[in-house]
């Protein structure tokens, strides 16, 4: 699978907050942790609708387990400039239990919808490996060992 290297301008922030909670919320000993706080996140969601409005990345773990996106389609759409709702809601499936809720949002706040969708498209994509340091052709210098030293300093 291709992994997005670039998240567009418009994601950064909701971006890097999405995945540090989400690797926060990752815990080897207690395995069970992130899902908890991801179905009560959406039991608050679900209660008012609007309640993270301007937290986005709130709001897209809120509905993390509850949509379900066409990433492999969606990747086709240029997404380095924002686009419309229209545009990202056909890649996007709801769950039974999840419609209401999301349909309001459609009304409400649908600009905050659709980035945390996208931010979701992004994080289900990224490839969090590190890159390989690239070797270098130069010895190093150890400056202790040479004879370059300025004794009179």
């Amino acid at each position: 699978m291709q992994s997005d290297k670039n998240i567009p301008d418009y994601l950064t922030d909701d971006f890097s907050m999405y995945l540090e909670n989400m690797t926060s919320l990752t815990d080897p000993e207690n395995p069970e942790l992130l899902s908890i706080y991801l179905d009560n996140l959406f039991v608050q969601l679900q209660a008012m609708p609007s309640l993270f409005t301007g937290m986005v990345d709130q709001l897209a773990m809120a509905i993390t387990t509850k949509i379900r996106i066409d990433s492999k389609n969606l990747a086709l759409v240029d997404l380095s400039n924002e686009p419309s709702w229209a545009e990202v809601k056909p890649f996007v499936g709801v769950h039974a239990d999840a419609r209401a809720c999301i349909s309001e949002m459609m009304n409400d706040c649908e600009h905050d919808l659709k980035i945390a969708v996208l931010v979701i498209h992004f994080y289900n994509r990224y490839d969090a490996t590190p890159l390989k340091a690239v070797a270098d052709d130069y010895e190093q210098i150890d400056d202790y060992s040479s004879d370059d030293f300025d004794e009179n300093y």
